[in-house]
């Protein structure tokens, strides 16, 4: 059961990754305004931070089983000591940073878009290639 779920949460972080990289490229307006979202509530701000964590934890959980275990590794831990640091830090203090930084990060939005889908490929790539050989 948890197999499973796991795989459902790495695979849905791989597609999601994907597909925001697609958007970004062929509607940057639409990813745009999706970026510039980020910490606009105390509950996106709280609601990001949980499926940061979600996701982290369900990266180690597939580690063992993935193409890459060390990057799988690497990767959910690194979700989610990010997400307890900006746990941290409060809901302004992190809408003032968005505020500032998203729209100096969307000035890349292609490479942005780019490496999104490079990266998403390589979870789904990881998780079924990884799968598929055991």
């Amino acid at each position: 059961m948890i197999d499973a779920a796991t795989l459902a949460l790495v695979t849905a972080a791989g597609v999601f990754l994907f597909a925001l990289g697609t958007v970004s490229l062929v509607a940057p307006t639409r990813a745009s305004r999706f970026f510039l979202g980020f910490a606009g509530s105390p509950g996106k701000h709280y609601a990001e931070l949980a499926i940061r964590v979600v996701l982290g934890a369900a990266f180690l959980l597939a580690a063992p089983r993935a193409l890459w275990p060390g990057a799988f590794t690497v990767f959910g831990w690194l979700l989610l000591v990010t997400s307890l640091g900006l746990l941290l830090v409060p809901w302004p203090v992190h809408r003032r940073f968005a505020e500032r930084s998203v729209p100096q990060a969307l000035r890349f939005l292609p490479l942005l878009g780019a490496s999104s889908m490079v990266l998403g490929g390589l979870i789904l790539w990881a998780v079924f290639g990884g799968h598929a050989a055991q």
